[in-house]
């Protein structure tokens, strides 16, 4: 089993600690890449236009202005840079060395800067979405796509893919084997609608509910059937939808 997540906008940066190390960072055959984003990344934020070019308002100017120096800001376990709403509701932040050292296996956040990383790999806090397109690099959806595939193909080995991303980090990498989208609902008065903020949560609670399990789902039925030991915590129901193309949907239906 492999969980897909995406990085979050809001980042924690280490006040201190050592800069990101290339060659100790999982996937290291991408190293180059990573390197040739990074490089391209701090010339681009030095721009007068870097606010225009990374799609940011006049509020994140300093967060844009730290990507200049990424290469020397110090670094520290993506479990703890990522502090968005899916990673506070999985805790990552609090995760043990066990805990770490299963998601390290289990799961891949997609980022725009260093391709896949796992919870457990020191990073810096940068500003980058993937829906950039980033100098002479071009759209990083696509610089990745053919990067990603094989690294995340094979780590997945035909394994079940739980994808929690959103669509243009899908945009990077499409698995080629068994893949489940989860999506969120909110059901009310007997109504069921679509919700953002509760669904990256519930998507947190998910991904630490699958990385703590000693279970390991191979089938979209074996993933849905590990979501329903959730309802009760917030979660009402669980429902399991082939699809003729693409990836099946787990929906993870929550209390109004």
């Amino acid at each position: 089993m492999l969980v897909l997540l995406p990085p979050s906008e809001g980042k924690t940066a280490p006040s201190s600690g050592a800069p990101v190390d290339l060659d100790s960072l999982s996937h290291p055959v991408l190293a180059d890449a990573r390197r040739r984003v990074a490089d391209t990344l701090a010339k681009v934020s030095g721009q007068r236009n870097a606010l225009e070019v990374l799609d940011v308002g006049a509020s994140l100017a300093g967060e844009v202005a730290r990507n200049r120096t990424v290469w020397d800001n110090p670094a520290d376990a993506a479990a703890r840079i990522y502090t968005g709403v899916l990673y506070d509701a999985a805790g990552m932040a609090g995760w043990d060395d066990a805990l770490l050292g299963r998601a390290q296996d289990r799961v891949r956040v997609v980022s725009a800067l260093w391709g896949a990383v796992s919870p457990a790999d020191r990073i810096p806090a940068y500003r980058l979405s993937m829906g950039t397109t980033l100098g002479r690099l071009g759209g990083l959806a696509t610089f990745w796509r053919g990067r990603l595939s094989p690294e995340l193909d094979s780590l997945a080995d035909g394994g079940l893919v739980v994808d929690c991303r959103s669509a243009s980090y899908v945009a990077a990498y499409r698995p080629t084997g068994p893949w489940v989208a989860v999506k969120v609902m909110r059901e009310l008065d007997g109504k069921r609608a679509v919700v953002s903020h509760m669904a990256k949560h519930t998507r947190g609670l998910l991904t630490a509910h699958l990385v703590r399990s000693d279970a390991t789902p191979e089938t979209p039925q074996d993933l849905a059937d590990a979501a329903a030991g959730m309802i009760g915590e917030g979660l009402v129901d669980v429902t399991l939808a082939a699809k003729a193309k693409g990836p099946a949907e787990l929906t993870l239906v929550i209390a109004g």
